[in-house]
Parts: structure tokens; sequence; C-alpha cells
């Protein structure tokens, strides 16, 4: 049986050493990134989904946060794009693989596993009181969490700047996977989990 490789370079074979999302990290080998959402409509229908695609889709999205609130980019910074975003992770992947002789999809891995928080707060009611209080996060949600913050870096990376989008999904995973506080998916996490952890 012919075993597909992530951009016929890479082996879809990585060490999860997080047990909490290790099954919502789909590594099943796939020839084509492009599932056009056919596990949305299933509960738990996005573990299915490959984490590279899964990756892709995240970065597909307008600049929203952090420095670029109020600034809503649409169509030139990949939203709909999806074989750009592709194309951008494909070369990032080289470079990743040149500079830490690395196989990228481990380097994403690990980058996932730093940055996904355990905790984060929630508002509850009592008696027309608004409290703050610390809850776990579900595997599923802390996945979602570091995939978003680490699309949203991308943006926030390239935007304005000389810096290319492969450039900077780059710098972000590296750091991210080397728990650097240089990273904002690590920067975001240690916020939400020091709220939490204040919450209790």
């Amino acid at each position: 049986m012919m075993e597909y490789k992530i951009f016929d370079k890479y082996e879809s074979k990585a060490e999860i050493t997080d047990p909490g999302i290790k099954n919502y990290i789909n590594l099943e080998p796939k020839y084509s990134f492009y599932s056009q959402g056919k596990q949305a409509k299933k509960i738990f229908g996005k573990q299915k989904v490959h984490i590279v695609e899964r990756l892709i889709n995240n970065l597909m999205r307008s600049g929203t946060g952090g420095k670029l609130a109020g600034k809503l980019i649409r169509g030139r910074n990949g939203t709909g794009k999806k074989q750009k975003m592709a194309k951008v992770t494909e070369k990032a992947f080289e470079t990743i693989e040149r500079r830490t002789k690395k196989n990228p999809l481990q380097i994403l891995i690990k980058a996932i596993e730093n940055a996904a928080p355990r905790e984060e707060t929630t508002r509850v009611k009592y008696g027309g009181v608004v409290n703050l209080i610390a809850v776990d996060i579900s595997p599923q949600r802390r996945v979602d969490f570091a995939l978003r913050n680490i699309g949203k870096a991308v943006v926030m990376r390239s935007f304005d700047t000389k810096k290319s989008a492969d450039q900077a999904l780059v710098e972000e995973l590296i750091l991210a996977s080397n728990n650097d506080t240089g990273s904002h998916a690590i920067t975001k996490k240690i916020e939400i989990e020091r709220i939490a952890a204040s919450s209790r």
C-alpha cells in the first residue's frame, strides 16, 4: 500500500508527547489537503481533518486582532485562498527542515503542544453579580486555541512589513516549538493561564 507524504516530501509521522491532545491531532496520511468541509457537520468532525490542513485553514484569516484591531483585511491576505496558503505552508516547511534538520511536522506538533492552554476563565452570574471562574479546557478546544493563535501570529508578523507570510510562519513555529515567549501563541497561552490562575 502506498503511503502518501506531506507535500510529497515529509513523512506523516510525528511523536505526540501530550496525551491530552493525542486523539485530536490527525496524522493519517492524506493525498490532498482539500477536504472541502466534509467533516464539518459531524460531531467532533474537526479531529478527523489532518493537522496540516487545519493549519492551512487557520492561515486563511483576516487581520482582526492585536496590532491589527479594527483593520479588516479581505482577499489579499489569503482569506478564501487555500491554494495560496498551502504554498505558503509548503515553503515554510522547506525552510524549517533546512534550519532545524528535523521533520517540519514534528516542529508543528511541538508548537501546538506548547501553545495549547490548559485552563481559561468563564463568566458565571450569581444573583446579578458576574464572576470569573477558572475552568479546564477541553482537548479539542486546546488544539483550536493553538492553531488560531499561530494563524494570528503569521498575519501580525507579516502585515505592513517586508517579511513574507512563509517567513512569519517559520519564525512562529520554531519559537513556539522551543517554548519561547517571543512567540505570539506562547504569549497568549501564558496570558490565558495567568488570568485563570488569578480567578481560582
